[in-house]
Order: C-alpha cells, then structure tokens, then sequence
C-alpha cells in the first residue's frame, strides 16, 4: 500500500511537470484574477470581456484584434474540475437579454476558460503558425484578500486592532456594548460565543452597507458553506491577561487559528497563489460619494490586498517548476460611465493617487502596474444641458428602481471631479468629517436595453486598453 501510494505520488507529480512543460511551450496559459471589494462590477467585468473577446469589433485598443491577428476564440471547459465554472452565459443573459438586469454579484471562487487563436506578429509570423493560448480567469471576492492578512497576526493582536477601529464606526455602537459586558475569562457557554459571533457579522454587514470597505473575516459576510460552523464562530474581545483553559477567550483563540489554518491558507495556496496577471476593481465614485472616511477606508483596504500580492517577473525555469509571480497588476476604477468623459483622466488621476502606495510597493517589487478609469458595460449616454445659465456636462439612463428593478430615465450630473487628487485624499488622511468644498453625488443606473450587430460585443469605456494591459502582450 505505501509502495503504490509512493508510486501514485510520484506519477501525479510527473505528470504535473510535463503539463507545465506543455503549457509553456505549446499551448501557454494565462491566468488572470479579477477582485475588488462588493459592488465594485466583478461580474460585468468578467462577462464583457468574455463577450468583446468572442465579438471583437468593440476592441480596437487590444492590438491582437485591432490587426486581425485573433483568428478564433472559444470557450472550454476550466482545467479545475474542483472549481465552479463562471456562468457566464446566465450572466450575459442578465445584461442582454429583453429586460435587462444586473447580475448576482460573485460570492464564491469561480473559473472560466477562453481560448483564443492567434497568428504571430512580427519576425515569428512566417516561422510559426496559429497558436492556442489560453486565458483562464478567475473570479474571487475581494474580501476574501483581505483575509490573508490575518495570517501574520495571532488572536490578540487581531482583537486589540479591530476593537480600536471601531470607535469612530457609528455603526459599531451594538457590538462595542456587547463587548464592554463581557468577561472573556469567564467559562465557554456556546450560546454566549454565537450571539458574539452574530453581533459581529452585523456590524460587519452594516459597516460594509455604510460604506467601509475594510473588516476581517471576509468570509463572515460570504460563508458560503461555512455557515453556522465553529470555524466563523468567534468575535474580537478585550484581552483579559491570563485566561484559563476552557474560558471563551481561549476559545475564540483556538477557532481564530483554525480560521487561518482552514480557512485562509488553503484559499491562498489553491486558489490566489497561482495568479500571475490582476485587475483590482474599485467603486472609487461611491467611495468619494460617501465623504472622506469611506475614501480613506478604501484606501486602506486597496493597500492591505495588495500585500496579499507576490509581485514580481516570472522568469521561464520559475514559471516551468510552478512559483508563479504577479506580473501586472491593472487598477481600475469602475463606473466611468457616471461621468462626462471629460472628467475620465480626472478620475484616472484620483485611482492613481489612491493606490499610490500600493503601486510603490508592487513597482519596486517588479511587478508593471497601472490605473485606469473604464466601464466594463456602458450603461448611459453624454449630453450637455443648460443650468443657471452655464452649460453643465451630464450622463443620461435609466435609474436603478428600489428592488433593484428599472426606474424612470434621467439624466444626472454628479459634480467636478478635482484636478488634483490630494484635494480628496488630504481631507480623507486627516479624518474629515465631510469634503468642505464640494458635494459628489452618485446613482445607481439599470444597464440600457442593447442591440448588437453581428461581430460586436456589449459598449464598454477602456475594457479594451484594460485588456491590452493585462494580456496584450502574451498574445
């Protein structure tokens, strides 16, 4: 038995290296992670470009279709059998179909491949022929990311962070009493650790509402099926110094552990670790809508997921033996289409700004990053309309009803976006209260009914500069 399990073993792993050597030699892979925090458009994000990469005649700033060098693309089967496939037929459905609606928003790792056919470019046009390369995408929550800072914390230090956040959160005022009458030395009653467990996944929830976008646990607010197990069944307390075996301080330890170890790092080694191209979505507009702490708090967050990161080049021997390194590493603020496109580089600037010490540490680490404001679906139209005797920039759509469902047709200007991005941040960094010179208003649009001509994929703003960026140059 253990000779065949030895046997076995080795086999797998021979059979692991022959496929990377198959893959990096004939049929290249690429594979590209798509996050960012709730709302911010993974899914539109994902079934757009799918769709513009089977229809391409919306991709002129892709240089692989602008010169007709894709000769086919088509989706397969994801190589994971153990991950769900992105249903990104459902999804497109849901953008195009007669009423049109947005899509559930991702709660879980899916996976999608797209194979594409491409005919070299260059001095290898006449040496080779049509190549497969493959881009395998994968669709994670980005809340999930934040979790994977956890992983240098011990519980402790956990709580004494989390609890001093809370007390600029109005939202948090619930759970701050729990905690305040609470003995963590006391004995364990289960009762007792589920009702913690449950006030703090409600702040969580309405702080997340509220518009903060950091917070751990990630997967208190997606459990998935994880649900009502011991393992998301603790809550950040007061350290109580000495605290007897069997007391809930001990145990909301011991399940903050099997969190990290049950949790968290098999989601990084099964899932994140193999990623070497990502987009980091970012709802900036809303951010800037809710004040200067929602900013801030994204800001922070945005930096904290990007230490989840190992940027960096994938040279060919690594890439054959499976270390895999972040190469680019795009941020996209999402929405563009709630702006005239005369304040698009305004908001390109603002992106950059917020991720600047993000971008720092991936830049100097080897990674290529970027910013960039785009529209996965182009949900509104420009025009420009007199008030109070100025001409005034807006975007014109269908407002997005309560319920979710379509409400009346309006167009909507949102306020000048500054020119310099530290009129916003600034305020943002030193706690204040509102912005002082301006107010950014922000709604919520239905995405407009679509008529597609042959050969054309859903209007987008920029998806095609985000695509070359990411993967242009595999291609």
């Amino acid at each position: 038995m253990i000779i065949s399990t030895i046997a076995d073993s080795v086999t797998r792993g021979a059979e692991d290296v022959a496929g990377r050597v198959s893959e990096a030699l004939f049929e290249p892979a690429i594979r590209l992670g798509v996050t960012g925090l709730s709302r911010a458009g993974k899914t539109v994000f994902i079934t757009s470009l799918v769709a513009n990469l089977l229809d391409r005649g919306r991709m002129p700033g892709l240089a692989a279709a602008a010169e007709g060098r894709i000769v086919a693309a088509f989706l397969q089967p994801q190589p994971d059998d153990t991950v769900p496939r992105f249903d990104y037929e459902t999804h497109l459905g849901a953008l195009t179909g007669p009423d049109p609606h947005w899509p559930e928003s991702t709660r879980a790792v899916s996976e999608l491949r797209l194979s594409l056919r491409v005919r070299p470019a260059g001095l290898l046009a006449g040496l080779t022929g049509v190549r497969t390369i493959h881009l395998d995408i994968v669709d994670y929550p980005g809340e999930w990311l934040l979790d994977l800072g956890l992983l240098d914390k011990d519980y402790a230090t956990w709580s004494a962070e989390t609890l001093d956040s809370l007390t600029d959160v109005p939202e948090a005022g619930a759970f701050r009493q729990a905690t305040q009458a609470t003995d963590a030395a006391a004995r364990l009653e289960e009762p007792q650790a589920q009702a913690l467990a449950t006030d703090f996944t409600a702040y969580l929830g309405a702080a997340r509402a509220a518009g903060y976008a950091g917070g751990t646990p990630g997967r208190f607010l997606l459990p998935g099926d994880l649900a009502g197990s011991p393992v998301l069944t603790f809550a950040p307390l007061p350290n109580p110094g000495n605290a007897p075996r069997r007391s809930l301080w001990r145990e909301m330890e011991r399940r903050f552990e099997a969190y990290k170890a049950r949790v968290v790092k098999p989601f990084f080694r099964d899932h994140f670790a193999r990623i070497d191209r990502q987009v980091v979505l970012v709802d900036v507009l809303d951010a800037i809508h809710r004040g200067p702490a929602a900013l801030e708090e994204t800001r922070r967050a945005m930096a904290e997921i990007l230490g989840a990161f190992r940027p960096g080049r994938n040279a060919f021997l690594t890439r054959l033996l499976g270390g895999r390194r972040v190469e680019r590493i795009l941020f996209a603020a999402t929405k563009a289409d709630h702006l005239h496109h005369t304040q698009h580089m305004r908001l390109t600037a603002i992106m950059a700004a917020l991720m600047r010490e993000a971008r720092d540490r991936a830049d100097f680490a080897g990674a290529e990053t970027g910013a960039m404001a785009i529209a996965a679906l182009r949900a509104t139209t420009e025009e420009t309309r007199s008030h109070q005797g100025r001409q005034v920039d807006c975007v014109r759509g269908t407002l997005l009803g309560d319920g979710g469902g379509r409400g009346r047709l309006a167009a909507f200007y949102p306020g000048d976006l500054p020119e310099d991005p530290a009129l916003l941040l600034q305020p943002a960094r030193e706690g204040a209260k509102a912005w002082l010179d301006a107010d950014f208003g922000a709604m919520r649009f239905a995405p407009a009914p679509l008529v597609l001509k042959p050969g054309e994929g859903p209007p987008h703003i920029r998806l095609d500069r985000a695509a070359q960026f990411l993967f242009g140059d595999r291609l």
